[in-house]
């Protein structure tokens, strides 16, 4: 039988990934439109509700809560399945190289307290909830993370721009898999522990590393260079995304990486993409068109150009 899921921030780099998995997975996909459609209604007869919402940052001290309480009330009501992608901000400043789903969570600011919040509220509330947790983004075409903000904005002129240190490992979750990986929990969904979290592995990179990886599907030498953070200093008294950008540095300067001690034993048919795919998927085509292709190996997995713009078919 056919399932149901409903997207919310369908329109948003998670939820557009999100609901291009589950409709390759055969599963009805409603994409929730906030200007027209309300909430319990959309959501009645789905067996997941996957909440992609992301409101801007200065806005997550107001909306998380609010939006928070809607989702719960909700799965209540319909008895759906809630599926979250989790962040790495619950486990703060101090937190360990590894990250596990035993690692203690201490979260550093508003932001990793707001996101430790509702991820409780979930669990207090007794709602059947999948807490999928990755590090930053990698995705398919530009949406404005620091990947194609910042790192990649200035590969057409061989410039690579990295917004921490240059030899510390950092986390990254490419999209295409990381919703992959959504479908594949959300199906065992009825079968899993009330409130469930699980680490996503991804890639653990420095930035020397993403580099060559970078010049590697560019077929060119690029220059990489490290960001200046004090145009954002400057502009924290009048740019209100400023103050939070900074309070997520350490971020970039903290070495990291996501572990599993679930995921391999969950999801044995998941079949990762290799590093360089998943770089040559994620430029433009002015970059170079001909480095950007389908995968074409194991008969499980999602082709790039199903969701890839800049995927060339074969």
């Amino acid at each position: 039988m056919t399932k149901t899921v409903l997207i919310l921030g369908s329109n948003g780099r998670f939820g557009r990934n999100a609901a291009a998995a589950f409709s390759w997975a055969d599963w009805d996909v409603i994409r929730f439109d906030r200007t027209s459609d309300a909430l319990p209604d959309a959501a009645w007869g789905a067996d997941v509700i996957v909440n992609a919402w992301n409101p801007a940052y200065p806005d997550w001290a107001r909306l998380v809560p609010e939006l928070t309480k809607q989702v719960i009330d909700t799965a209540k009501d319909t008895g759906s399945t809630v599926l979250i992608p989790g962040n790495l901000y619950n486990y703060g400043s101090a937190m360990p190289l590894e990250l596990r789903e035993s690692t203690p969570h201490h979260p550093t600011g508003p932001l990793g307290q707001i996101r430790e919040d509702m991820e409780r509220a979930y669990r207090d509330a007794g709602v059947r909830t999948i807490i999928l947790r990755a590090g930053d983004f990698i995705d398919t075409c530009a949406s404005g993370n620091w990947y194609d903000k910042v790192i990649t904005a200035k590969i057409g002129k061989d410039v690579v721009n990295y917004p921490g240190d240059l030899d510390t490992p950092h986390a990254w979750a490419f999209l295409h898999d990381l919703a992959d990986a959504t479908v594949m929990l959300a199906e065992q969904a009825p079968d899993l522990p009330e409130f469930f979290e699980i680490n996503f592995p991804g890639y653990t990179l420095t930035a020397r590393e993403l580099h060559r990886a970078l010049e590697e599907a560019t077929m060119r030498p690029l220059s990489l260079r490290q960001m200046p953070w004090w145009p954002i200093q400057i502009a924290k008294p009048f740019w209100p995304i400023a103050k939070p950008l900074l309070e997520m540095r350490y971020l970039w300067d903290t070495p990291h990486g996501v572990v599993s001690d679930r995921f391999t034993e969950l999801l044995p048919d998941f079949r990762p993409t290799p590093l360089d795919e998943a770089i040559a998927a994620s430029l433009p085509n002015n970059v170079d068109p001909d480095r950007i292709v389908p995968r074409t190996v194991g008969t499980l997995r999602r082709p790039l150009n199903f969701c890839c713009p800049n995927a060339k078919a074969t």
